[in-house]
Protein backbone atom coordinates (compact mmCIF):
# COMPACT_ATOMS: atom_id res chain seq x y z
CA UNK A 1 0.00 0.00 0.00
CA UNK A 2 2.84 2.34 0.94
CA UNK A 3 4.75 1.57 -2.26
CA UNK A 4 1.61 2.24 -4.29
CA UNK A 5 1.22 5.66 -2.68
CA UNK A 6 4.89 6.46 -3.37
CA UNK A 7 4.52 5.50 -7.02
CA UNK A 8 1.43 7.67 -7.37
CA UNK A 9 3.21 10.58 -5.72
CA UNK A 10 6.16 10.28 -8.09
CA UNK A 11 4.18 9.78 -11.30
CA UNK A 12 2.70 12.98 -12.76
CA UNK A 13 -1.04 12.73 -13.56
CA UNK A 14 -1.95 12.23 -17.20
CA UNK A 15 -4.22 14.76 -18.89
CA UNK A 16 -7.82 13.57 -19.24
CA UNK A 17 -8.94 12.07 -22.54
CA UNK A 18 -10.03 14.75 -24.98
CA UNK A 19 -8.32 17.49 -23.00
CA UNK A 20 -7.05 20.52 -24.89
CA UNK A 21 -3.88 20.51 -22.74
CA UNK A 22 -0.93 19.62 -24.95
CA UNK A 23 1.87 17.44 -23.61
CA UNK A 24 5.00 19.38 -22.71
CA UNK A 25 7.57 19.22 -25.50
CA UNK A 26 11.03 18.01 -24.62
CA UNK A 27 14.07 20.12 -25.37
CA UNK A 28 16.27 18.81 -28.20
CA UNK A 29 18.85 16.32 -26.99
CA UNK A 30 21.76 18.49 -28.14
CA UNK A 31 20.44 21.48 -26.19
CA UNK A 32 19.92 19.34 -23.08
CA UNK A 33 23.47 18.07 -23.57
CA UNK A 34 24.84 21.62 -23.54
CA UNK A 35 22.87 22.41 -20.38
CA UNK A 36 24.11 19.19 -18.75
CA UNK A 37 27.71 20.05 -19.73
CA UNK A 38 27.44 23.48 -18.13
CA UNK A 39 25.91 21.94 -14.99
CA UNK A 40 28.67 19.33 -14.89
CA UNK A 41 31.33 22.04 -15.13
CA UNK A 42 29.71 23.99 -12.27
CA UNK A 43 29.33 20.78 -10.28
CA UNK A 44 33.05 20.00 -10.59
CA UNK A 45 33.88 23.62 -9.83
CA UNK A 46 31.74 23.49 -6.69
CA UNK A 47 33.68 20.49 -5.36
CA UNK A 48 36.97 22.35 -5.86
CA UNK A 49 35.57 25.56 -4.37
CA UNK A 50 34.54 23.62 -1.25
CA UNK A 51 37.95 21.96 -1.14
CA UNK A 52 39.66 25.34 -1.46
CA UNK A 53 37.68 26.83 1.41
CA UNK A 54 37.96 23.84 3.73
CA UNK A 55 41.62 23.26 2.85
CA UNK A 56 42.43 26.92 3.59
CA UNK A 57 40.55 26.64 6.87
CA UNK A 58 42.68 23.64 7.82
CA UNK A 59 45.90 25.37 6.78
CA UNK A 60 45.08 28.48 8.80
CA UNK A 61 44.20 26.58 11.95
CA UNK A 62 47.04 24.05 11.32
CA UNK A 63 45.02 21.37 13.12
CA UNK A 64 44.99 18.99 10.14
CA UNK A 65 48.73 18.46 10.15
CA UNK A 66 48.95 18.39 13.93
CA UNK A 67 46.19 15.80 14.23
CA UNK A 68 47.88 13.38 11.85
CA UNK A 69 51.41 14.05 13.14
CA UNK A 70 50.33 13.18 16.70
CA UNK A 71 48.35 10.07 15.71
CA UNK A 72 50.57 7.67 17.68
CA UNK A 73 47.65 5.34 18.40
CA UNK A 74 46.25 3.21 15.51
CA UNK A 75 42.64 4.13 16.25
CA UNK A 76 43.52 7.83 16.48
CA UNK A 77 45.41 7.55 13.19
CA UNK A 78 42.39 5.92 11.54
CA UNK A 79 39.71 8.26 12.89
CA UNK A 80 41.88 11.37 12.60
CA UNK A 81 42.44 10.60 8.93
CA UNK A 82 38.68 10.06 8.40
CA UNK A 83 38.02 13.48 9.90
CA UNK A 84 40.78 15.26 7.96
CA UNK A 85 39.67 13.75 4.64
CA UNK A 86 36.02 14.55 5.32
CA UNK A 87 36.97 18.18 5.94
CA UNK A 88 39.29 18.72 2.97
CA UNK A 89 37.16 16.54 0.62
CA UNK A 90 40.18 14.75 -0.82
CA UNK A 91 41.82 11.45 0.10
CA UNK A 92 44.61 12.35 -2.33
CA UNK A 93 45.41 15.41 -0.18
CA UNK A 94 45.35 13.39 3.05
CA UNK A 95 47.45 10.55 1.64
CA UNK A 96 49.98 12.99 0.23
CA UNK A 97 50.10 14.78 3.61
CA UNK A 98 50.62 11.45 5.41
CA UNK A 99 53.43 10.50 3.03
CA UNK A 100 55.05 13.92 3.50
CA UNK A 101 54.90 13.52 7.30
CA UNK A 102 56.48 10.06 7.04
CA UNK A 103 59.21 11.34 4.71
CA UNK A 104 59.94 14.15 7.22
CA UNK A 105 60.15 11.67 10.09
CA UNK A 106 57.13 13.14 11.91
CA UNK A 107 55.03 9.97 11.60
CA UNK A 108 56.23 6.34 11.69
CA UNK A 109 55.19 4.14 8.75
CA UNK A 110 53.46 1.59 11.00
CA UNK A 111 51.02 4.33 12.19
CA UNK A 112 50.71 5.88 8.73
CA UNK A 113 49.32 2.59 7.39
CA UNK A 114 46.30 2.98 9.70
CA UNK A 115 45.92 6.61 8.60
CA UNK A 116 45.62 5.73 4.90
CA UNK A 117 42.79 3.35 5.80
CA UNK A 118 40.91 6.31 7.26
CA UNK A 119 41.59 8.40 4.16
CA UNK A 120 39.65 5.87 2.10
CA UNK A 121 36.60 6.26 4.35
CA UNK A 122 36.68 10.05 4.56
CA UNK A 123 36.78 10.60 0.80
CA UNK A 124 33.26 9.23 0.37
CA UNK A 125 31.61 12.13 2.26
CA UNK A 126 31.32 14.12 -0.98
CA UNK A 127 29.11 11.66 -2.83
CA UNK A 128 26.90 11.28 0.25
CA UNK A 129 26.31 15.05 0.21
CA UNK A 130 25.67 14.90 -3.54
CA UNK A 131 22.92 12.31 -3.06
CA UNK A 132 20.95 14.85 -1.00
CA UNK A 133 20.25 16.74 -4.22
CA UNK A 134 17.75 13.97 -5.09
CA UNK A 135 15.75 14.20 -1.87
CA UNK A 136 12.64 15.68 -3.48
CA UNK A 137 11.74 12.43 -5.30
CA UNK A 138 11.79 9.40 -3.03
CA UNK A 139 12.61 6.74 -5.62
CA UNK A 140 15.42 8.82 -7.14
CA UNK A 141 16.83 9.59 -3.71
CA UNK A 142 16.76 5.92 -2.73
CA UNK A 143 18.82 4.94 -5.79
CA UNK A 144 21.23 7.89 -5.42
CA UNK A 145 21.74 7.34 -1.69
CA UNK A 146 22.33 3.62 -2.28
CA UNK A 147 25.06 4.44 -4.81
CA UNK A 148 26.62 6.99 -2.43
CA UNK A 149 26.79 4.92 0.75
CA UNK A 150 27.88 1.81 -1.18
CA UNK A 151 31.31 3.46 -1.31
CA UNK A 152 31.20 4.16 2.45
CA UNK A 153 30.07 0.68 3.42
CA UNK A 154 32.68 -1.04 1.25
CA UNK A 155 35.45 1.04 2.86
CA UNK A 156 34.18 0.38 6.39
CA UNK A 157 33.88 -3.36 5.71
CA UNK A 158 37.45 -3.44 4.37
CA UNK A 159 38.68 -1.58 7.45
CA UNK A 160 36.80 -4.03 9.70
CA UNK A 161 38.81 -6.84 8.10
CA UNK A 162 42.25 -5.22 7.79
CA UNK A 163 42.39 -2.87 10.82
CA UNK A 164 42.21 -5.58 13.53
CA UNK A 165 44.45 -7.87 11.47
CA UNK A 166 47.11 -5.17 11.21
CA UNK A 167 46.74 -4.06 14.85
CA UNK A 168 46.93 -7.60 16.30
CA UNK A 169 49.87 -8.62 14.10
CA UNK A 170 51.60 -5.34 15.03
CA UNK A 171 51.15 -6.08 18.73
CA UNK A 172 52.50 -9.63 18.65
CA UNK A 173 55.46 -8.97 16.35
CA UNK A 174 58.89 -8.34 17.86
CA UNK A 175 59.63 -5.26 15.72
CA UNK A 176 56.20 -3.63 15.97
CA UNK A 177 55.28 -4.02 12.30
CA UNK A 178 51.93 -5.46 11.18
CA UNK A 179 51.42 -7.79 8.23
CA UNK A 180 50.35 -5.02 5.83
CA UNK A 181 53.25 -2.80 6.89
CA UNK A 182 55.75 -5.64 6.59
CA UNK A 183 54.52 -6.59 3.09
CA UNK A 184 54.57 -2.93 1.99
CA UNK A 185 58.12 -2.48 3.30
CA UNK A 186 59.21 -5.55 1.34
CA UNK A 187 57.56 -4.20 -1.82
CA UNK A 188 59.16 -0.78 -1.24
CA UNK A 189 62.60 -2.39 -1.19
CA UNK A 190 61.91 -3.99 -4.57
CA UNK A 191 60.78 -0.70 -6.12
CA UNK A 192 63.28 1.81 -7.39
CA UNK A 193 61.32 5.03 -7.74
CA UNK A 194 63.08 8.04 -9.17
CA UNK A 195 61.86 11.53 -8.46
CA UNK A 196 58.96 12.69 -10.61
CA UNK A 197 56.74 15.72 -10.58
CA UNK A 198 53.18 15.32 -9.37
CA UNK A 199 50.84 16.17 -12.28
CA UNK A 200 48.16 18.80 -12.08
CA UNK A 201 44.60 17.51 -12.11
CA UNK A 202 42.89 18.49 -15.41
CA UNK A 203 39.73 19.15 -13.41
CA UNK A 204 41.55 21.63 -11.20
CA UNK A 205 43.00 23.35 -14.26
CA UNK A 206 39.69 23.85 -16.07
CA UNK A 207 37.80 24.88 -12.92
CA UNK A 208 40.52 27.28 -11.75
CA UNK A 209 38.69 30.43 -13.02
CA UNK A 210 35.58 29.61 -10.97
CA UNK A 211 37.64 28.82 -7.87
CA UNK A 212 39.57 32.08 -8.33
CA UNK A 213 36.30 34.01 -8.70
CA UNK A 214 34.93 32.60 -5.43
CA UNK A 215 38.25 33.28 -3.71
CA UNK A 216 38.08 36.90 -4.93
CA UNK A 217 34.49 37.16 -3.67
CA UNK A 218 35.56 35.82 -0.27
CA UNK A 219 38.33 38.42 -0.07
CA UNK A 220 35.83 41.18 -0.89
CA UNK A 221 33.57 40.06 1.96
CA UNK A 222 36.35 39.74 4.55
CA UNK A 223 40.13 39.67 4.64
CA UNK A 224 40.25 37.56 7.81
CA UNK A 225 41.63 34.13 6.73
CA UNK A 226 39.36 31.85 8.80
CA UNK A 227 36.03 33.64 8.07
CA UNK A 228 37.01 33.94 4.39
CA UNK A 229 37.75 30.22 4.13
CA UNK A 230 34.45 29.41 5.82
CA UNK A 231 32.49 31.67 3.45
CA UNK A 232 34.16 30.11 0.38
CA UNK A 233 33.32 26.61 1.64
CA UNK A 234 29.66 27.54 2.23
CA UNK A 235 29.36 29.20 -1.20
CA UNK A 236 30.89 26.08 -2.75
CA UNK A 237 28.28 23.92 -1.02
CA UNK A 238 25.47 26.15 -2.32
CA UNK A 239 26.89 25.97 -5.85
CA UNK A 240 27.10 22.19 -5.52
CA UNK A 241 23.39 21.83 -4.72
CA UNK A 242 22.31 24.31 -7.41
CA UNK A 243 24.40 22.69 -10.14
CA UNK A 244 23.27 19.23 -9.05
CA UNK A 245 19.60 20.24 -9.13
CA UNK A 246 19.91 21.50 -12.72
CA UNK A 247 22.01 18.48 -13.71
CA UNK A 248 19.36 16.05 -12.44
CA UNK A 249 16.64 18.02 -14.20
CA UNK A 250 18.52 17.79 -17.50
CA UNK A 251 19.13 14.07 -17.06
CA UNK A 252 15.52 13.45 -18.00
CA UNK A 253 13.76 13.02 -21.28
CA UNK A 254 15.66 12.64 -24.55
CA UNK A 255 19.13 13.12 -23.02
CA UNK A 256 18.58 10.42 -20.39
CA UNK A 257 17.45 7.89 -22.98
CA UNK A 258 20.62 8.49 -25.01
CA UNK A 259 23.16 8.46 -22.18
CA UNK A 260 21.42 5.48 -20.57
CA UNK A 261 22.03 3.49 -23.75
CA UNK A 262 25.65 4.72 -23.89
CA UNK A 263 26.40 3.90 -20.27
CA UNK A 264 24.71 0.50 -20.16
CA UNK A 265 25.99 -0.73 -23.52
CA UNK A 266 29.50 0.79 -23.45
CA UNK A 267 30.90 2.03 -20.13
CA UNK A 268 28.94 -0.26 -17.78
CA UNK A 269 28.12 -3.27 -19.90
CA UNK A 270 29.86 -5.59 -17.38
CA UNK A 271 31.74 -5.43 -14.08
CA UNK A 272 35.21 -5.49 -15.65
CA UNK A 273 34.42 -2.51 -17.87
CA UNK A 274 32.91 -0.60 -14.94
CA UNK A 275 36.01 -1.29 -12.81
CA UNK A 276 38.37 -0.09 -15.56
CA UNK A 277 36.28 3.05 -16.21
CA UNK A 278 36.33 3.90 -12.48
CA UNK A 279 40.10 3.41 -12.21
CA UNK A 280 41.05 5.28 -15.39
CA UNK A 281 38.66 8.18 -14.71
CA UNK A 282 40.07 8.63 -11.21
CA UNK A 283 43.66 8.55 -12.43
CA UNK A 284 42.72 11.19 -15.01
CA UNK A 285 40.89 13.59 -12.67
CA UNK A 286 43.15 12.82 -9.65
CA UNK A 287 40.16 12.61 -7.29
CA UNK A 288 38.00 9.65 -6.31
CA UNK A 289 35.60 12.14 -4.66
CA UNK A 290 34.84 13.60 -8.09
CA UNK A 291 34.66 10.19 -9.79
CA UNK A 292 32.28 8.61 -7.29
CA UNK A 293 30.20 11.78 -7.01
CA UNK A 294 29.60 11.78 -10.76
CA UNK A 295 27.98 8.35 -10.63
CA UNK A 296 25.46 9.34 -7.91
CA UNK A 297 23.08 11.48 -10.05
CA UNK A 298 23.37 8.94 -12.89
CA UNK A 299 22.39 6.12 -10.54
CA UNK A 300 19.58 8.26 -9.14
CA UNK A 301 18.23 8.88 -12.64
CA UNK A 302 18.40 5.16 -13.40
CA UNK A 303 21.07 5.44 -16.10
CA UNK A 304 23.46 3.12 -14.20
CA UNK A 305 22.46 0.04 -12.21
CA UNK A 306 23.60 -0.32 -8.60
CA UNK A 307 25.27 -3.67 -9.36
CA UNK A 308 27.57 -1.80 -11.79
CA UNK A 309 28.21 1.05 -9.36
CA UNK A 310 30.03 -1.34 -7.01
CA UNK A 311 32.88 -2.41 -9.37
CA UNK A 312 33.09 1.20 -10.61
CA UNK A 313 33.66 2.29 -6.99
CA UNK A 314 36.32 -0.37 -6.48
CA UNK A 315 38.13 0.91 -9.57
CA UNK A 316 37.89 4.50 -8.35
CA UNK A 317 39.40 3.49 -5.01
CA UNK A 318 42.35 1.89 -6.78
CA UNK A 319 42.76 4.86 -9.13
CA UNK A 320 43.11 7.34 -6.28
CA UNK A 321 46.14 5.47 -4.91
CA UNK A 322 48.17 6.59 -7.92
CA UNK A 323 48.41 10.08 -6.39
CA UNK A 324 50.02 8.58 -3.30
CA UNK A 325 52.52 6.66 -5.43
CA UNK A 326 53.44 9.89 -7.23
CA UNK A 327 53.78 11.72 -3.90
CA UNK A 328 56.06 8.94 -2.65
CA UNK A 329 58.12 9.17 -5.84
CA UNK A 330 58.58 12.87 -5.09
CA UNK A 331 59.75 11.87 -1.57
CA UNK A 332 61.73 8.69 -2.34
CA UNK A 333 62.20 7.64 1.29
CA UNK A 334 61.61 4.01 2.24
CA UNK A 335 58.89 4.94 4.75
CA UNK A 336 57.01 7.13 2.27
CA UNK A 337 57.09 4.43 -0.42
CA UNK A 338 55.91 1.90 2.19
CA UNK A 339 52.81 4.00 2.93
CA UNK A 340 52.01 4.44 -0.77
CA UNK A 341 52.30 0.69 -1.38
CA UNK A 342 50.14 0.02 1.70
CA UNK A 343 47.41 2.26 0.26
CA UNK A 344 47.44 0.32 -3.02
CA UNK A 345 47.51 -3.04 -1.21
CA UNK A 346 44.63 -2.02 1.10
CA UNK A 347 42.36 -1.35 -1.88
CA UNK A 348 43.43 -4.45 -3.78
CA UNK A 349 42.75 -6.68 -0.76
CA UNK A 350 39.39 -4.96 -0.24
CA UNK A 351 38.42 -5.73 -3.83
CA UNK A 352 39.61 -9.34 -3.57
CA UNK A 353 37.69 -9.92 -0.32
CA UNK A 354 34.42 -8.09 -1.01
CA UNK A 355 33.86 -8.41 -4.75
CA UNK A 356 33.03 -12.14 -4.47
CA UNK A 357 30.76 -11.23 -1.52
CA UNK A 358 29.43 -8.05 -3.15
CA UNK A 359 25.91 -8.99 -2.12
CA UNK A 360 26.77 -7.98 1.47
CA UNK A 361 27.66 -4.27 0.86
CA UNK A 362 24.98 -3.93 -1.84
CA UNK A 363 22.22 -5.32 0.41
CA UNK A 364 23.36 -3.20 3.37
CA UNK A 365 23.36 -0.08 1.18
CA UNK A 366 19.91 -0.78 -0.23
CA UNK A 367 18.50 -1.51 3.22
CA UNK A 368 19.74 1.73 4.74
CA UNK A 369 18.80 3.74 1.65
CA UNK A 370 15.20 2.47 1.93
CA UNK A 371 15.22 3.53 5.58
CA UNK A 372 16.59 6.98 4.69
CA UNK A 373 14.10 7.45 1.84
CA UNK A 374 11.22 6.92 4.28
CA UNK A 375 12.68 9.26 6.91
CA UNK A 376 15.27 11.81 5.81
CA UNK A 377 16.70 12.12 9.31
CA UNK A 378 18.48 8.78 8.83
CA UNK A 379 20.34 10.21 5.84
CA UNK A 380 21.63 13.17 7.87
CA UNK A 381 22.40 10.86 10.79
CA UNK A 382 24.56 8.71 8.51
CA UNK A 383 26.44 11.71 7.11
CA UNK A 384 27.26 13.44 10.39
CA UNK A 385 27.45 10.27 12.49
CA UNK A 386 29.89 8.37 10.28
CA UNK A 387 32.10 11.21 9.08
CA UNK A 388 32.18 13.66 12.00
CA UNK A 389 30.63 12.45 15.27
CA UNK A 390 32.22 8.98 15.27
CA UNK A 391 35.75 10.23 14.43
CA UNK A 392 35.61 13.08 16.98
CA UNK A 393 34.22 10.84 19.74
CA UNK A 394 36.61 8.01 18.85
CA UNK A 395 39.69 10.25 18.90
CA UNK A 396 38.62 11.96 22.14
CA UNK A 397 37.82 8.74 24.04
CA UNK A 398 41.01 7.02 22.84
CA UNK A 399 43.21 9.98 23.83
CA UNK A 400 41.56 10.16 27.28
CA UNK A 401 42.18 6.44 27.82
CA UNK A 402 45.81 6.84 26.76
CA UNK A 403 46.19 9.76 29.17
CA UNK A 404 44.60 7.82 32.02
CA UNK A 405 46.52 4.58 31.56
CA UNK A 406 49.71 6.11 30.21
CA UNK A 407 50.20 3.74 27.29
CA UNK A 408 49.40 3.30 23.61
Amino acid sequence: MKASEDAQAETPPEPPSGSLVRPQRESPAWLSGIYAGICLYLFLSAINVMGKGLGSLGDETNWLKNLLAQAHNPFVALMGSVLVTAVVQSSSFTTSLIITLVAAGQMPPEDAVFAVMGANIGTSVTNTIVSFGNMRIRRQFRRAFTAAILHDIFNWLTVLVLFPTEWISKGISSDGYGLLTRFSMWMAQLMGLGEMERPNSPIKVITKPVVAAFNWLGEKITEQPVPKATIIAVLGLLLLFLSLAFMVKNLKGALLRRIEHLFRRVFFRNDVTAYIVGAITTVFVQSSSVTTSLIVPLAGAGAVKIKRVFPYTLGANLGTTITGVIAAAANPVAGAVTVAVAHVTFNLIGSIVWYPMRGVPIRLSRWYARLASRSRKYAFFFLFGVFFVLPVVGVTVTEVLIWLFGGS
